[in-house]
């Protein structure tokens, strides 16, 4: 049996909406994008010791996978090896191998693919899957990243999809450049 995680960059209020560059997402008329920039390197340390050191798959929704895709298969990158599996309603038509697409009965389908033999699943952005897998409580772990700014819109982190749970602190770190790294499981 597998572990589903998701590794989440977040601002002080939630937002995970386009850390890195503007063009990332600016869906609703979203213009703040970029706004993790001033930490990116330090976090990006943090994130390699933590939630990268160990193997993993990676499960995307199709608008991180399409960002991710013509970049990462175009260097040398870890997530070139990895399996990726993409939540999707149509098929990719951008080769990123291995890929294998979700297109039907998505909580089902990741409900099976964590009763598998494999490497933890790791969800990297990915906003709507994040809502779709609270909804269902598909998610066993929380990695966050949240970082010293305010923005005051975007899309939560904790957003329509969220129910109610107890989760536990199983690590936190403060990082030099002001982010705060959190590790959070399921109480049960």
């Amino acid at each position: 049996m597998r572990e589903l995680a998701i590794l989440a960059f977040v601002t002080a209020d939630g937002v995970m909406q386009a850390p890195l560059m503007q063009e990332e997402d600016s869906s609703g008329g979203f213009t703040q994008g970029g706004w993790a920039k001033p930490c990116w390197d330090n976090v990006m340390e943090s994130v390699g010791s933590v939630a990268m050191s160990k193997p993993y798959d990676v499960l995307l929704g199709r608008n991180t996978y399409d960002a991710f895709a013509p970049y990462f298969s175009a260097i040398e990158s870890p997530l070139n090896k990895l399996t990726k599996y993409v939540v999707t309603s149509r098929p990719v038509s951008t080769p990123w191998e291995p890929t294998i697409e979700i297109l039907q009965n998505i909580p089902d389908a990741i409900a099976k693919l964590k009763a598998q033999d494999g490497p933890l699943l790791q969800v990297h952005g990915s906003h709507g899957l994040i809502q779709l897998l609270l909804e269902h409580r598909l998610i066993d772990e929380y990695r966050i990243w949240t970082f010293p700014v305010i923005l005051g819109e975007g899309k939560q982190l904790f957003g329509v999809g969220a129910v109610p749970a107890d989760l536990v602190l199983q690590k936190s770190a403060s990082l030099s450049s002001g982010a705060v790294m959190s590790i959070y499981r399921n109480a049960q």
